[in-house]
């Protein structure tokens, strides 16, 4: 377990918050709740079929287990979730439905405060976890977007802050335009304050370092860092940079010695999904890198995707991570 998976479950026991494990009947859901009740440092509530998942965990007999089909709190949850989606259309019936369904259950237990955060996706896409967040917990004051991002750690690195790094957006926005890719980059610098405490250095990623290449990918980016700076006073960011010059000191000396950011970069901002979500697997799979994630940011209230290849410690560190944002956010 890396040293920054360490000071996040110690953050979070610190202050301990109530998650929802969506997919209780999964078992590596189920060996992660176990670890995190060992652990001490969340409260768990498990959704799925009690007895089956008691048949396989008879260990979870202490966690809070709740099943969405056959629980009395789903005629309240089904009746909330119907007050704040009639305008956009739905019925009685419609949330009647859509609370046995998880993933509706476990946002509605967030949204209502019986829990502080949710963690899913072992088991479900990426836009099945986000769609009833969205719709039931909206943005944060003040964000433009929604957004996820990735905490690499990777190890024996030079770069970054002792190889820890963020990179987003590799999970959502599919090709944002220059505005959201300021949000972005602005967003995930205040992540990376909440995290990792230390000073965000953000780099916008481009194919062009400085002008080097002029076309409107590369145009693109050199807006969304205009606006950037706009929206983030104060944030050490700069852009376009290629990865080389974000990150290696030798190559920004070469390519943009004054720039503020360039050959110290922790922040990575990639220009599309294509890019962010290419670049995390390269790093995870070559250098051997951990990646946490995709966490999202923006929410209301934090709400956290896995991969579907994700395993039991991977829900272990997105969990502990959800703590640390929620207890932002309280």
């Amino acid at each position: 377990m890396s040293s920054f998976l360490d000071t996040m479950i110690e953050q979070a026991a610190a202050d301990k918050k109530t998650i929802v494990l969506a997919e209780g009947e999964d078992e590596r859901t189920q060996v992660a709740a176990l670890k995190i009740v060992k652990a001490d440092f969340a409260e768990v509530i498990l959704l799925g079929d009690e007895e089956k998942i008691l048949a396989r965990s008879p260990e979870l007999s202490r966690v809070q287990i709740i099943d969405p089909k056959n629980d009395p709190l789903s005629e309240v949850l089904a009746d909330e979730l119907y007050q704040i989606r009639k305008a956009k259309g739905m019925t009685e019936k419609d949330a009647e439905k859509l609370i046995e369904d998880v993933l509706y259950f476990g946002g509605m237990l967030v949204k209502t405060g019986r829990a502080d955060g949710m963690v899913a996706g072992a088991c479900h896409s990426t836009g099945d976890v986000l769609r009833p967040s969205l719709q039931i917990l909206k943005t944060a004051p003040g964000a433009a977007l929604v957004s996820s991002f990735f905490v690499m750690i990777v190890p024996d690195c030079p770069y970054g802050q002792d190889g820890t790094f963020i990179f987003a957006d590799c999970g959502l926005n599919v090709n944002p335009d220059a505005n959201g890719l300021a949000n972005i980059a602005v967003s995930s610098a205040r992540s990376w304050e909440a995290l990792i405490g230390s000073e965000p250095r953000v780099a916008l990623i481009s194919h062009s370092t400085h002008g080097s290449a002029k076309n409107d990918d590369a145009g693109k980016v050199v807006e969304a860092t205009a606006l950037a700076k706009e929206l983030g006073r104060g944030l050490a960011i700069d852009g376009e940079l290629q990865v080389d010059a974000a990150l290696c000191p030798e190559v920004a000396a070469l390519k943009c010695p004054d720039s503020p950011v360039a050959g110290r970069a922790n922040v990575l901002i990639f220009p599309d999904l294509d890019a962010g979500n290419s670049g995390y697997k390269l790093v995870q799979r070559l250098a051997k890198a951990e990646a946490y994630g995709p966490i999202t940011q923006g929410l209301a209230r934090p709400v956290n995707d896995l991969s579907r290849g994700c395993c039991a410690d991977d829900i272990v560190g997105v969990t502990a991570i959800t703590c640390v944002q929620a207890q932002t956010i309280s």
